[in-house]
């Protein structure tokens, strides 16, 4: 075979919003220079009080809080303790509590449980990612199977409580219009409808896997061939650490930056005797020739070009910050992409896989298509932008009695968010067909939406299938192992695990949950990247070769066999394999 991708002779692409992106860049650094130059984050992070001193700092580090004092209405409540003990003073009572909290902090925080559970879940998750070669096909047929019976057993619940109030005679009329959501489960038809829905459900699913039954077995074929690539190149499943770095530094980034402006950036204005003249409070202020006079508090100075320009600074950041994290994202699909579509497009495999190919994709990806990713990133950034100004204005506007504000409002957010995760689709896709051929950003969307549209149902039957066992695994797997923990439901484990002290078990259980889903889901999009690359590979494959000798299929034998497609032989291994 000719073809050998991702292919190796490309050039850079989108030169010109390469060249925008890091200008931009630029930019935005410089803004955090003089953010860092000229700002005072004091102002932000502790409170003043009217003289302009900071609270909890200096010589106020044991007064850390700042109090305000409603002139306008008495006080209404005293203090409880001094109130009832006639001022008496409980000098022990700050070192109890102190102790009491260091005490009971093993019992109210238990870290050792928690971080068990998370480790197994990090061994989990990578043993399921290498085994699910051999368990995808039976885990779907379980999964399907599953939501099969419990649409089964909804039906039969919803039937046995229709039937059961239809003999009572119990109707939605008799109960009227109530805001009780609860008593609607008495009338029949609440249930009638429930039974309907459910029904329609059930069998529109039943027809799904009558007639796509072929379909959704490519894509079990894809959920193990995604599984032996990943088990080919183990470091993909840490880059998402890579990724996770990148956002965290833009995040600082940002967050250093947007808290430097966000206070004056000049002394603050005071008043004296002297016209026109400004000095600073907190310093030893003195006049030799006029020694009563003092400097007073009013404000902060809005005069300066830093100040003037405070608001587009903001905005400035704000776009830097949504820009930069898109950027890296796009960086970490595609690297990922290029590294799974040289697994695909090696026809003998592992011999024809390129060494270090994690390592190669990226530095392909940063040398050639820094600016594509930019493209891409832009365009998410700006719906994105846009969506926080809706819900900004919605937030202003949430008080407002006008419903037709309200419904334009509604239906402006939700456009914008169906908008936004057909962007990140159509992003997505384009970042593989860079990564395999080396186009801009707008040809390779162009294709890759139309290699999707040309294949639409088993676009729909992989997009449906092949998150199944992965959502399953990474939602139930982390929830049983915490209940059954916490619970000491097991006997091996239950001295170590179970806590005498522990009266609520559900925080800690949910604690576990979130945190093993926060691991797992480094793995699960370093999988998913790798079904959505083989997927539209092998439309490719499908699309671009015949079985002949001069266009071999790249697909496994396994997806060969579903299709009822091979690869022609030499003539000569022909000839051998009769005799």
């Amino acid at each position: 075979p000719t073809f050998r991708g991702p292919i190796k002779n490309r050039s850079c692409t989108d030169v010109i919003c390469c060249v925008l992106f890091l200008v931009f860049i630029a930019g935005y650094i410089v803004v955090g220079l003089v953010a860092w130059l000229y700002g005072d984050p004091r102002q932000v992070l502790y409170p003043r009080n009217s003289t302009g001193a900071y609270c909890g700092i200096g010589e106020n580090r044991e007064k850390p809080y700042l109090y305000y004092f409603n002139i306008l209405s008495c006080i209404t409540a005293t203090n409880i303790i001094t109130a009832t003990m006639d001022g008496l003073q409980f000098r022990g009572f700050r070192n109890s509590v102190e102790k009491t909290r260091t005490s009971r902090s093993p019992s109210l925080i238990p870290s050792l449980p928690i971080l068990s559970a998370l480790a197994i879940s990090l061994v989990l998750s990578l043993l399921f990612l290498l085994l699910l070669r051999l368990v995808a096909g039976p885990l779907v047929l379980v999964l399907i199977l599953g939501v099969l019976g419990v649409l089964a057993y909804g039906i039969y619940h919803c039937w046995k409580e229709y039937k059961t109030l239809r003999d009572k005679g119990a109707t939605i009329s008799q109960l009227g219009f109530t805001t009780n959501l609860s008593a609607y489960q008495s009338v029949q038809e609440t249930w009638l409808v429930a039974l309907i829905l459910i029904s329609v459900l059930e069998g529109i699913l039943l027809l799904l896997l009558i007639f796509l039954r072929q379909r959704i077995r490519i894509a079990i074929a894809l959920l193990e061939e995604a599984s032996k690539a990943v088990g080919q190149m183990m470091s993909t499943l840490f880059f998402p650490l890579l990724t996770f770095v990148l956002l965290l530094i833009c995040v600082a980034y940002w967050v250093m930056t947007a808290l430097y402006p966000l206070n004056d950036v000049s002394d603050p204005l005071c008043c004296q005797d002297v016209i026109n003249k400004t000095c600073n409070p907190l310093d030893n202020f003195s006049i030799t020739n006029c020694p009563g006079l003092t400097c007073q508090f009013l404000g902060y100075s809005s005069s300066g070009p830093a100040q003037r320009s405070l608001f587009n600074l903001q905005i400035y950041g704000i776009l830097g910050l949504f820009w930069t994290l898109n950027w890296v994202l796009a960086l970490g699909q595609c690297v990922l992409a290029g590294a799974f579509a040289s697994f695909y497009w090696a026809f003998n495999k592992p011999q024809d896989i390129p060494s270090c190919p994690l390592t190669a994709a990226f530095f392909r990806t940063l040398r050639y298509h820094t600016g594509s990713l930019a493209f891409g990133a832009l365009i998410l950034t700006l719906v994105q932008i846009v969506r926080v100004v809706l819900e900004y204005l919605d937030h202003k506007l949430r008080g407002a009695q006008n419903s037709l504000i309200r419904c334009l409002m509604c239906c402006l957010k939700c456009c914008f968010w169906c908008l936004e995760k057909f962007i990140k689709f159509l992003n997505r896709n384009a970042y593989i067909m860079i990564a395999v051929y080396g186009k801009n950003f707008c040809i390779s969307a162009k294709n890759a939406f139309m290699l999707l549209m040309r294949n639409i149902v088993r676009s729909e039957c992989q997009i449906l299938t092949a998150p199944l066992p992965l959502h399953a695994f990474f939602f139930l797997s982390p929830g049983i192992l915490s209940f059954f923990f916490f619970t000491g439901r097991i006997p091996a484990l239950k001295e170590e695990f179970r806590s005498p002290d522990l009266n609520y078990y559900w925080l800690p259980i949910m604690v576990s949950i979130l945190g093993a889903y926060v691991i797992a889901s480094g793995f699960f999009s370093v999988f998913s990247m790798c079904v959505d690359t083989l997927f539209l590979c092998f439309l490719e494959d499908l699309e671009r070769n015949d079985g002949s000798l001069a266009k071999p299929y790249y697909m496994s034998k396994n997806l060969m066999k579903i299709l009822g497609k091979k690869n022609e032989r030499p003539s000569g291994e022909k000839r051998k394999k009769a005799k």
